[in-house]
């Protein structure tokens, strides 16, 4: 039994408290948001002095009986999809690459992959795609693309970095000390324990650029933000806006909890399946002799006599 060392544990009283205060800040959140689902479905009135049904009236979601908005959304979702999918495929060799620049111990090549990571880290990733764009003239799904993959492989090449610097010194010198090259013991000794270990925060920062791929909506690609809340609202009109963007809002929600529940279930399987020791644990030798000095030399002294 481990006892804690941070805080004395809570009392009867403490606990009750602290139950208490928990039923009360369910209740007062359940409230509000009750209080803002009514709010929503009041019926509004017009500056002309005309009533507007609530946003919960069914009038207001008649439009998806339409098969064709559906195929829309769908759509917009493939086309989501399609630009995170390839972002991440170019922004995971590319994070491998930035990492192997920045914890280089060449200065020409450490200094250079530095300063081009905190210019691309510090760079929003909406002025980055709007540079592409005018720049390259690439196009809207390129210049998406690009800017997502540069930018989440800097983030990624980052924690790849953490995780390389993370491991025990005897790794790399292992390496060496068997005739590796430095390039090699890297490759095959340190870059693989520290994928693993970074594996969870490399899935986090994916869920990140399926959800900046919104940002593709102000360089005109039509991804699912832009489908739902622009295209569709012009034309079927602007009644259905607040519709079309809990719809949209829905399928991100979906899309991103998918990606953060197969982040915990990575971070659990890729975790440490060994028995946890206390650091005032003694250790048990694998000789139970070694344990007791005194057994030790009576045994020694046995040894001798004849």
């Amino acid at each position: 039994m481990s006892l804690s060392v941070l805080y004395d544990a809570p009392g009867p009283k403490a606990r009750m408290r602290s139950r208490a205060i928990s039923v009360v800040g369910i209740i007062l959140i359940f409230g509000a948001l009750v209080l803002l689902v009514l709010a929503l479905g009041a019926p509004k009135t017009s500056a002309n002095g005309s009533v507007q049904p609530g946003l919960w009236d069914a009038s207001r979601w008649n439009v998806f009986t339409d098969v064709q908005v559906w195929r829309s959304l769908g759509q917009g979702v493939l086309a989501t999809l399609a630009m995170a999918g390839v972002a991440a495929a170019i922004a995971l060799p590319l994070g491998v690459l930035f990492s192997f620049g920045r914890a280089s111990d060449n200065p020409l090549i450490r200094v250079p992959s530095t300063v081009v990571l905190e210019f691309v880290r510090g760079m929003p990733v909406l002025l980055m795609m709007l540079f592409i764009l005018l720049v390259f003239s690439t196009g809207s799904f390129w210049a998406g693309v690009a800017a997502l993959a540069v930018y989440n492989g800097a983030i990624i090449g980052e924690a790849l970095r953490a995780g390389i610097k993370s491991l025990p010194r005897g790794q790399r010198e292992a390496g060496l000390a068997i005739g590796l090259t430095p390039i090699s013991t890297r490759m095959r000794i340190e870059f693989p324990q520290a994928f693993r270990q970074m594996l969870p925060i490399i899935i986090a920062q994916l869920v990140v650029l399926l959800k900046d791929t919104s940002l593709a909506f102000v360089v005109g690609y039509s991804e699912l933000l832009r489908v739902g809340v622009k295209n569709l609202p012009d034309f079927f009109g602007n009644r259905y806006s607040f519709s079309f963007f809990m719809v949209v809002l829905a399928i991100y929600l979906a899309m991103n909890l998918s990606l953060s529940w197969l982040a915990r279930v990575i971070a659990r399987r890729t975790g440490s399946k060994g028995r946890a020791v206390t650091p005032d644990a003694p250790s048990t030798p694998a000789n139970p002799l070694l344990a007791h000095p005194r057994a030790l030399g009576e045994q020694s002294e046995g040894g001798n006599s004849p």
